[in-house]
């Protein structure tokens, strides 16, 4: 073949990666031009069962990895921006490791969070707490200890060594007290351990047979459960309270 009409290799390639360009922008702009959507939603759960199955299911993605980050895109905000409806109340400690939302696995919407130190309650608290079964029919409420929790360990030095906590501290630990008490008379190797599970189980005894909620509780449609988070594994177990 003459050289005047042997393909030229450069030029070949230089069109060969014209066209692959071309391509990959082609596809881009079809993806830019498709929205992300949510998958349809799961139908909101309406027993206490339901709502905690949920939520159970959701921390079995959370341990394994397997999430699915399920409603949190903006059709979703959309979907609950005139109305909310959630299914679930937690009132978890304010530890940056205990996410309720992230280790549920659940979307905007779908939870009612209350976070105090220890999960430390007072009137405002528990009327938050109480917001979403009296007012939207929120079947469960899960009041969420954790290991190594910092409030309790805090508590548990001030009230044992008898030194008092500087400023508002010194409320979570006076809100902590029947905790201590509790864990004392419990004993066990670990006694902060031992004084953050007494926490979890006195404060759903105490939600669960309060005037409000005592009544919603023997009619069935609100249970109040009492878990444990691990930092270790980032399972949730159950303490008190699991609805049948």
């Amino acid at each position: 073949m003459d050289t005047a009409e042997r393909p030229d290799r450069r030029a070949l390639l230089a069109g060969g990666l014209a066209g692959a360009v071309a391509a990959l922008a082609g596809c881009a702009s079809t993806r830019a031009a498709t929205p992300v959507t949510s998958a349809s939603p799961e139908a909101r759960p309406t027993t206490p069962a339901a709502a905690f199955a949920r939520l159970m299911e959701g921390n079995k993605r959370w341990v394994s990895g397997k999430l699915h980050h399920p409603d949190r895109d903006p059709d979703r905000r959309q979907l609950v921006a005139q109305e909310q409806k959630p299914f679930g109340a937690i009132l978890s400690c304010i530890d940056s490791r205990v996410p309720p939302e992230l280790l549920f696995d659940t979307g905007l919407g779908d939870l009612y969070v209350m976070r105090t130190g220890g999960e430390a309650v007072g009137p405002v608290v528990t009327g938050s707490v109480e917001y979403g079964p009296m007012t939207s029919g929120t079947p469960l409420i899960v009041v969420l200890g954790h290991q190594r929790c910092g409030a309790v360990k805090a508590a548990y030095q001030s009230i044992r060594d008898r030194s008092p906590l500087p400023g508002n501290l010194q409320a979570i630990v006076r809100a902590l007290q029947p905790a201590y008490e509790q864990a004392a008379r419990e004993g066990g190797a670990d006694p902060v351990e031992t004084m953050a599970r007494a926490q979890v189980r006195l404060t759903a005894t105490n939600l669960r047979s309060n005037q409000d909620l005592a009544p919603l509780v023997s009619k069935g449609t609100l249970a109040v459960v009492g878990a444990y988070y691990s930092l270790d594994t980032g399972k949730v177990d159950v303490l008190t309270g699991a609805p049948s």
